[in-house]
């Protein structure tokens, strides 16, 4: 009976861990799509579950585009002070409450 319970309760653990609390989505607007003439490719900026991505070509992007930097794209509710100072990024448009960014390569 007690090697029955040593299984069980990790187990119930595991269990209740996955469905007690989503995790956070990150910024307000997390799940938030990008306007159509924004295009997005690859994953988070940062890292994996950053919201922010890099913005490709498109009639509207093209005026922000460089051969230095990237061209990032952030979702509303992001906050551009903060994101400018964590990558040295400028922010140079808005379009539908999503933020662009210039952030020199490095």
């Amino acid at each position: 009976m007690r090697r029955w319970s040593l299984l069980v309760f990790p187990v119930a653990l595991l269990v209740g861990a996955c469905t007690a609390n989503p995790p956070p989505s990150g910024p307000s607007g997390g799940g938030a799509r990008p306007p159509a003439d924004v295009p997005l490719f690859g994953g988070g900026y940062r890292g994996s579950g950053d919201q922010c991505r890099r913005a490709g070509e498109s009639a509207f992007t093209n005026q922000f585009l460089s051969d230095s930097a990237d061209l990032v794209a952030c979702p509303p509710g992001t906050d551009p002070r903060l994101f400018a100072f964590e990558t040295g990024g400028k922010e140079v448009g808005r379009r539908e409450g999503w933020i662009l960014f210039t952030v020199p390569r490095r």
